[in-house]
């Protein structure tokens, strides 16, 4: 199986997918799946620009709406996580994963997913420990606080992830494992960023959230993205114990290194992406306590028996299959004729392919629930970040215009139109 992996996609769908074919051309190959390490912008209309969180003059529609709309079609099956700079209302609508757009999967929040028999595993957003252990108190339309919070990785999801036990084959994050710079070329990474320097040195550069999970799982390819730079490692886990390959990319720009290919061992294809029986029978046992609020999850309240839990999922899937539900619209897409589209919503979005999969778990639906309490349904935590230094924006988006990016020599791909 030949794997397209791919950094920050910053919405330039038609750039990345352009590159593909001409590799493809060129090669003489073919591409089986193309897997976005998060910032992958899947806006629809103007509407959703209101909760991506960058400067206003980096807001910008750029091509996933095209696929959304159906004026394109995704040429290869897609499969992304969410990472800072996202249109977080419309990912918040597929928290549990689901097609964005016809053959370009979001993985949700966190997330395993079936290619083949290749099992890709996934967790959206980047680390802030100061909003860690919270639930997932934000809703749509967010304010200022809460458009900064709503990406942060959360304890439940990570919780889930760790109580995977089958061979996860491809793990994917936004921002890097903790302490991954110990096991590559860290003082190359220093002299491309220098910047950096000071993070590793105080163990502050990457997600501790990530690292526990590295080690928890132990996947043979881990994936990541962020820092807008090229950064590989190995990690061996113990003494003769497996090994982890880790790559992180670029963002799409010219002459910079965002794409790569890796070719996996694999079963013969047809190749499509199925629902993971074992994530589905954690998705359901953990349900009952999805923190909506601030207060952290109670772990010792889950009741459900977990090999019970698998069997039921088991018996489910042999009926119906484990193709994922069918995409769905939700909102008007952007018409580039018109200055704006009618876009505008009242409330949050019910997904019908959420809703037809929490039916098919037997499962309530949650997502908009609201906080009860004082004159707003925002969360009265919002106070923890509001105001404070943003933490959150990207070292290299605060630099782009000045830095001068050194190039690493190993790339195996890096065109863009």
């Amino acid at each position: 199986m030949r794997i397209a992996v791919e950094g920050c996609m910053h919405g330039d769908l038609d750039n990345v997918y352009w590159t593909l074919r001409h590799l493809e051309k060129v090669e003489n190959t073919k591409i089986d799946v193309l897997i976005c390490c998060g910032d992958f912008q899947a806006v629809r209309n103007e509407k959703d620009l209101e909760s991506l969180n960058v400067p206003p003059k980096y807001r910008s529609m750029n091509s996933f709406w095209k696929y959304y709309s159906g004026k394109e079609v995704a040429p290869y099956p897609t499969i992304f996580i969410g990472g800072n700079h996202e249109a977080s209302n419309y990912l918040w609508e597929l928290y549990y994963g689901g097609w964005a757009a016809p053959n370009i999967y979001f993985l949700g929040c966190a997330g395993v997913v079936k290619f083949g028999n290749i099992r890709i595993g996934g967790l959206s957003g980047i680390y802030n420990a100061r909003h860690y252990h919270l639930g997932h108190y934000e809703r749509p339309p967010y304010n200022d606080s809460d458009i900064r919070s709503v990406y942060h990785v959360r304890e439940y999801d990570v919780h889930k992830l760790m109580q995977v036990e089958e061979q996860i084959d491809i793990f994917i994050s936004h921002d890097w494992p903790l302490g991954i710079t110990d096991f590559g070329n860290s003082k190359e990474l220093i002299r491309q960023k220098p910047f950096f320097e000071k993070e590793i040195q105080e163990r502050t550069l990457g997600s501790k959230a990530a690292a526990e999970l590295m080690e928890k799982l132990k996947p043979p390819h881990w994936f990541s993205a962020h820092l807008h730079c090229k950064f590989a490692a190995l990690v061996q886990h113990g003494e003769g114990g497996p090994m982890t390959k880790f790559l992180a990319l670029d963002k799409c720009l010219p002459g910079r290194k965002f794409l790569q290919i890796v070719e996996i061992e694999s079963e013969p294809g047809p190749y499509e992406i199925q629902y993971d029986e074992e994530w589905l029978a954690i998705t359901r046992k953990f349900n009952s306590i999805f923190p909506l609020t601030t207060k952290r999850a109670n772990f010792g309240a889950v009741q459900l028996d977990s090999k019970e839990c698998r069997q039921w999922v088991r018996r489910k899937l042999h009926i119906r299959g484990a193709k994922p539900f069918e995409f769905a619209r939700t909102v008007l897409c952007h018409d580039p004729s018109q200055y704006t589209s009618d876009g505008s919503f009242s409330g949050n979005h019910r997904n019908p392919q959420t809703e037809s999969l929490l039916q098919f778990l037997e499962l309530p639906y949650l997502l908009d629930n609201v906080i009860e309490s004082g004159d707003s349904t925002h969360s009265p935590a919002s106070f923890i970040c509001r105001g404070s230094f943003d933490e959150d924006s990207d070292p290299i988006d605060d630099v782009d215009e000045i830095e001068e990016h050194t190039e690493v020599d190993d790339v195996e791909t890096e065109t863009a139109e």
